[in-house]
């Protein structure tokens, strides 16, 4: 019997854009050998990842040990075959919202550090802060109508990769100053959307340690943002991954939008960022409450749960339990604070910004007329600026800086909606995004690579700039 091709037919789906970090994952391995052709050493100021440094598990894992004998004597077992609760649960189907005990630790810590109560109830596991977004643009999509998700102009490419796979659904993006959106802008994006036929159910952000952008929204334009969304009824979705990320005094760091307003908020945490990448844990919190089919008034949470329960219906326990973990100190009472657990993470992020402002105020400060970039309160992230419009930082000025310096940085153009590039299709076109968060280097080699790394990064444009 030969063989024969079969043809699908599939005429719903349509060939989505690739983000710009898939793009360069993708071309990096052919790049690297380009570079190691010239015997010139690889540069890492592109990827976003945590730190190898900050995420070896050993320590943690023998915490996690100790936690679990912990909460096994605490159940007051009579003999060794017994089958304590937490390791039953750990290996068993759970409920979609997790175990309870989680969620109460959380709540009760992650509230105290932002001057709020979190009612347990509300909050529901994720599979990383992607997971809630993937939940929320489900939850809505849900409804058939045409939608329209407002974000910043440039904006984290994941959300646009998942907005993109809706054929209903479309970005209307805003502009950004340097304390976050326009607030004029934010007004005509909504009302644009409207005036389309369209239901604008969120504004999309990433207002601590932006990513791309590079900074964080003054307290100010939070207040001015809220506003805004309560007067026409929009929600803010706060996508929080460098909260604890933050570079500013403890008197200076600006409240989150759900500690400011529970009520117009749908906040996305993730433990990837002060915990460990690998088990993708997160969670989702929101009181809002929003008007459905009948003008009837129902709980937000509410239709998320029932959302996750067809999505996720049973969430990994194990990874939930060994967070929780992380919420006790080595006495196995509950840690006051997430601050100190994120600051083992913080001491090295802090010195590798430290070594990026130093290294390209020293290297290019000499032309602010040429050069300019953005001084991160949080994050991972500083966006690097060319003022002269003879440099174009296109594909092949990626390639180039890759192939012929060893430097891995990543184009911004990609982070722009497709609605920001209609209106200007020049858009990002003079900026990089550069990373300080990864390298391959532990301790003083990892200061001293990244000082390389840096100083090379500012050799390459001054030899590009001609100067």
């Amino acid at each position: 019997m030969s063989a024969k091709n079969i043809s699908l037919s599939a005429p719903q789906i349509t060939l989505q854009s690739v983000s710009v970090t898939r793009k360069m994952a993708a071309s990096l391995p052919g790049l690297r050998q380009l570079a190691a052709d010239k015997g010139l050493k690889i540069h890492h100021l592109g990827a976003g990842y945590p730190h190898p440094e900050v995420t070896d598990p050993r320590t943690f894992l023998t915490h996690k040990d100790r936690y679990y004998q912990y909460l096994a004597e605490q159940e007051g077992l009579n003999n060794a075959e017994d089958l304590p609760e937490y390791l039953r649960e750990s290996y068993s189907y759970t409920d979609t919202l997790g175990p309870l005990s989680v969620r109460q630790n959380f709540a009760a810590v992650y509230g105290a550090d932002w001057k709020t109560t979190l009612n347990p109830d509300f909050l529901l596991p994720t599979v990383g802060a992607s997971g809630g977004i993937s939940l929320l643009c489900s939850l809505f999509e849900r409804s058939g109508v045409p939608l329209a998700y407002i974000t910043d102009a440039p904006t984290y490419a994941g959300f646009v990769a998942r907005a993109e796979l809706s054929n209903q659904s479309t970005i209307f993006s805003v502009e950004m100053d340097k304390e976050g959106p326009v607030i004029e802008k934010l007004r005509e994006q909504i009302e644009s959307a409207r005036n389309a036929g369209r239901y604008v159910p969120f504004y999309y952000t990433v207002p601590d340690g932006h990513n791309p952008a590079g900074f964080s929204f003054s307290i100010k334009r939070r207040q001015q943002i809220l506003e805004v969304l309560q007067e026409y009824g929009v929600l803010v979705v706060e996508d929080a991954p460098y909260v604890y990320i933050s570079y500013a005094s403890k008197n200076d760091r600006p409240l989150p939008f759900f500690s400011m307003d529970s009520r117009l908020s749908v906040h996305l945490f993730t433990g990837s960022k002060i915990g460990f990448p690998g088990p993708r844990v997160g969670f989702l919190y929101t009181e809002a409450e929003i008007q459905i089919k009948g003008e009837i008034s129902v709980s937000l949470r509410d239709l998320l749960v029932t959302e996750a329960s067809a999505d996720i219906l049973f969430h990994n326990p194990e990874a939930l339990y060994g967070f929780d973990a992380l919420l006790h100190d080595s006495n196995f009472q509950r840690i006051e604070s997430l601050w100190p657990v994120a600051e083992a993470k913080l001491k090295v992020y802090r010195e590798n910004r430290e070594i990026m402002m130093q290294g390209l105020d020293e290297g290019l400060g000499k032309w602010p007329e040429l050069f300019q970039w953005t001084q991160p309160q949080a994050g991972f992230f500083t966006v690097f600026e060319f003022l002269s419009p003879n440099i174009t930082t296109g594909d092949d000025f990626i390639t180039d800086l890759v192939s012929n310096h060893g430097i891995v940085v990543i184009p911004m153009y990609d982070f722009y909606p497709a609605d920001a590039r209609l209106r200007d299709p020049d858009i990002g076109l003079n900026e990089l995004r550069l990373s300080f968060c990864f390298s391959e280097s532990h301790g003083e080699e990892r200061r001293r690579d990244f000082k390389e790394a840096v100083e090379a990064f500012c050799a390459a444009v001054r030899l590009i700039s001609g100067l």
